[in-house]
């Protein structure tokens, strides 16, 4: 079957929505695109997405664990704690930065043809996606390592892990659609958004338990750090992965759950109003 689009006045703004749908192909399509080349010409390949959370994992186990003395709640194990936090951490991340550059990145095609320009920062949330499940794969020989070595296994709780997948998909997208709107027209948030995501990954709870944060309770920027719509999602994460060992922090999320959703609605609306000028400035 074919499919015939008619481009004429105040079409687009009525069907909008119903031609995004229609895109799902093109979805698949831009997607399969990003992670082929991301990996293109590397000898380790997609091994890469283990590497790179186990060697990061390694080094702030040391720096934090080791160094610093930072601990984690009773019966928790650290490693785990660590690993789980650097793979929803990097899955951020890595959404973000490929959603904030997913409009510059593919100039040519939104300068030539006509296309709900939504697809592109959606469909570039799957390289980040591929490289979590392949780094979620290790957390099986961890489970089973650690259930040999200290009877440890997770429990009911890890049924809520896609909650705190989606909430950190939601989060990369909202963020990230903001920054692809700015960055088309003012480049300087193309230097920006490494500096953010370099900036986050220590005001995160990351190598570290936001247990260590509570002592500083009575300090005036202790409601800021909860506001942090990261940190409710990486408390939330390890929480499913970890049992009962691992506290639920409803400070961190409850914020998280309402910034998350008017970051979504408006960075939405603010693509919408801006993305039929994006050919000006391309």
């Amino acid at each position: 079957m074919t499919q015939e689009t008619i481009i004429e006045h105040g079409r687009s703004q009525k069907n909008y929505w119903s031609e995004f749908w229609k895109s799902t192909e093109l979805f698949w399509i831009l997607a399969k695109r990003d992670i082929t080349v991301r990996y293109k010409q590397t000898v380790l390949g997609i091994v890469w997405s283990v590497v790179r959370p186990v060697l990061t994992t390694a080094v702030l186990f040391f720096a934090f664990g080791k160094v610093a003395g930072l601990q984690f709640e009773p019966g928790v194990p650290p490693k785990l704690a660590i690993f789980a936090g650097v793979l929803i951490w990097n899955f951020f991340a890595n959404s973000l930065s490929q959603v904030s550059h997913s409009i510059l990145s593919n100039s040519n095609l939104v300068s030539k043809v006509y296309f709900p320009r939504l697809i592109l920062p959606t469909s570039s949330v799957m390289v980040g996606f591929v490289d979590f499940l392949v780094g979620f794969a290790l957390i099986i020989p961890m489970y089973l390592w650690y259930y040999f070595k200290q009877d440890f296994m997770p429990s009911w709780q890890l049924v809520f892990l896609p909650v705190f997948l989606g909430m950190a998909y939601l989060a990369s997208f909202g963020f990230g659609l903001f920054l692809a709107v700015m960055n088309v027209k003012y480049r300087d948030f193309t230097q920006l958004t490494p500096f953010i995501i370099q900036f986050g990954f220590y005001a995160c709870p990351v190598a570290y338990s936001s247990m260590n944060i509570r002592q500083y309770a009575d300090q005036w920027w202790y409601p800021l750090y909860n506001m942090n719509p990261i940190v409710g999602i990486i408390d939330g994460f390890r929480w499913t992965l970890l049992g009962g060992t691992a506290p639920f922090n409803w400070e961190s999320f409850i914020p998280s759950v309402i910034i998350i959703l008017v970051v979504v609605l408006s960075s939405v609306a603010f693509f919408r109003k801006r993305e039929n000028g994006f050919v000006d400035y391309i």
